[in-house]
């Protein structure tokens, strides 16, 4: 239906109002806000649990929101659910192509239950094909993929009918470089046409390169939201990164090293690392002396520009040493 694809369709993107979901009396999502035009990538991030999934799966229409309302490509996702998902291309977590299908023929398929003609469909799926280096493997059962190459034919099905909104579930999870850049070109291409994209990603070097705006969730809630070079500034400037032989050092390593901080130190949740905000002139031989004065066992100190890993584990810092403390 190319009708439908982005070329032929006037999106308006998503738009939430103060949508939220409820199971029990847990609240998975609570009143947030969402505004992406078409052209533009919104990333959604947030640690595991914050809420990103479910709040993909009410834009998707998969789940009915317990308060707030949205609208998608110019539909209501409940009371046009069945308009919303003619418009959209959806790759969740978990591949869900056809095991026993070829990797041509499945693409061949989603083009058709989209309406594409027996031509159309066929030439939409070698052009998703080539651009996913998957050309040489098209007639081979999907189920002797690797889950790479699962994923790929999985994320290219989502583009078949070029739709004009399309969401990604931590879609590069499990690609390698090469493949995670190709897929990247693809949905810049796609997104330069006109189309919406919103994408949750656990990669923040992807949300950083791709994203036009990032809202951070933090347990269901809007925890920060701006672009990726706002969000950067947000938390100040240059950081140094300490590691440690052991974790039990990071607490002493942020003690010697508070006399020269703009900010506190924030430990690296997967390796005995700090992340350390220095204020401007601070000379990296001075933390050394700081360090080895206090006794820490310093494997490696750098000195690098601040990230989004960096702004992320700021904002999520307080809600993870609450949950520790519980």
């Amino acid at each position: 239906m190319y009708e439908q694809s982005v070329r032929g369709t006037k999106s308006t993107g998503v738009q939430a109002e103060g949508i939220g979901k409820r199971f029990g009396e847990l609240w998975a999502l609570r009143n947030v806000h969402l505004s992406v035009p078409a052209g533009r990538v919104l990333g959604l991030l947030g640690h595991n649990g914050a809420g990103k999934t479910t709040a993909l799966r009410i834009l998707t229409t998969l789940a009915v929101p317990t308060e707030g309302h949205a609208r998608v490509a110019g539909y209501d996702v409940v009371s046009d659910a069945a308009k919303v998902r003619a418009r959209i291309g959806v790759a969740n977590q978990t591949a869900t192509v056809d095991g026993l299908l070829t990797a041509r023929a499945n693409l061949e398929m989603v083009g058709r239950l989209y309406h594409l003609s027996p031509g159309d469909a066929r030439k939409r799926a070698r052009e998703l094909l080539e651009r996913l280096d998957l050309t040489a493997d098209a007639e081979r059962l999907v189920k002797t993929f690797s889950g790479g190459m699962r994923r790929r034919l999985d994320l290219a099905a989502s583009l078949v009918a070029s739709p004009p909104v399309l969401f990604l579930d931590e879609p590069t999870t499990g690609l390698d470089p090469y493949s995670r850049n190709q897929l990247w070109d693809v949905l810049r291409d796609h997104v330069r046409a006109g189309a919406t994209l919103v994408l949750t990603t656990l990669y923040l070097e992807e949300a950083d390169r791709l994203a036009d705006e990032i809202v951070v969730l933090d347990h269901g809630k809007v925890a920060a939201r701006g672009t990726p070079d706002e969000l950067k500034a947000r938390i100040g400037g240059e950081r140094v990164v300490i590691t440690t032989a052991r974790r039990d050092e990071l607490a002493r390593a942020h003690g010697a090293l508070d006399a020269f901080l703009e900010q506190p130190a924030v430990e690296d949740p997967e390796a005995p690392k700090l992340i350390a905000p220095v204020r401007a002139g601070t000379r990296l031989i001075e933390l050394v002396r700081a360090l080895d004065a206090a006794g820490i066992d310093a494997v490696d100190v750098q000195r690098r520009e601040t990230t989004l890993d960096d702004v992320f584990l700021a904002i999520t810092a307080g809600s993870r040493r609450t949950a520790e403390a519980a």
